[in-house]
């Protein structure tokens, strides 16, 4: 009997260790906070990473592995796409481990937007359409045109 018991929990401790994962000891993702600007300001900034803002602000992001980017909008301005790079730097027995990110500030100077393309030049008026060069013109003093000459015979 003693022997099934010792099975039974040995089975069972085993079955608890299937779901184990070495996952548990991986440290969160640190968060950082990203100053965000941009000349001129008002500008809509978007991380790639979800959150966004107003210039100038700063917002919150979890620090991914590689870098992201922010993207810079406004009217009649070129949006703007900076890249960012994150920085971490292991601790050691002295120093805990850090997250810094490059830039910081990340700014974007935004650029005019060209605008549409304009027509050559004025509008031209329309010309007054000449008279056929069979007739004569009425002198301008007359009303009613000169009769034509009869052909001679």
């Amino acid at each position: 009997m003693r022997r099934v018991i010792v099975i039974a929990v040995a089975g069972a401790s085993l079955a608890g260790c299937s779901s184990f994962s070495l996952d548990a000891f991986k440290p969160t993702p640190p968060t950082v906070q990203v100053q965000l600007d941009s000349v001129p300001p008002g500008a809509d900034a978007r991380t790639s990473l979800g959150p966004g803002c107003k210039t100038p602000c700063s917002v919150a992001v979890t620090a991914p592995d590689s870098g992201f980017s922010v993207t810079y909008t406004l009217n009649k301005f070129q949006p703007a796409t900076v890249p960012v790079q994150v920085i971490h730097l292991p601790g050691d027995f002295s120093t805990p481990a850090s997250t810094t990110i490059d830039p910081n500030p990340v700014v974007a100077e935004l650029q005019p937007a060209s605008p549409p393309p304009r027509a050559a030049g004025k509008m031209a008026k329309p010309k007054k359409p000449k008279p056929p060069k069979g007739t004569a013109a009425a002198p301008a003093g007359s009303p009613f045109p000169e009769p034509a000459a009869a052909p001679s015979r």
